[in-house]
């Protein structure tokens, strides 16, 4: 099974640049964990160091929030996941 794993332009540092990973997986915590195994420096970008989700990535399953429980929401071949930022400020 693959899902395609949009990268924010923010992260693609830690990707080689690349903006789209192919990954396998069943949930999309699976698909994020098996992300941060290829790309070891995703994790605390991604994760705190509770394992849980960062308050400043919001995910996205096929163009619709996945919030709340992310990580548990299960995915299929060919769904797309998209790594987007929280912006704060004022």
């Amino acid at each position: 099974m693959s899902v395609k794993i949009h990268i924010h332009k923010t992260h693609r540092q830690y990707t080689d640049g690349l903006s789209m990973i192919e990954i396998k997986g069943d949930t999309v915590g699976m698909c994020l964990s098996n992300l941060v195994e290829q790309f070891p420096d995703m994790k605390p970008e991604l994760f705190d160091k509770g394992g849980k989700l960062t308050n400043k990535v919001e995910i996205y399953l096929n163009m619709e929030s996945a919030y709340p429980d992310e990580l548990t929401k299960p995915v299929k071949d060919g769904d797309d996941i998209h790594l987007t930022l929280l912006l704060a400020g004022g």
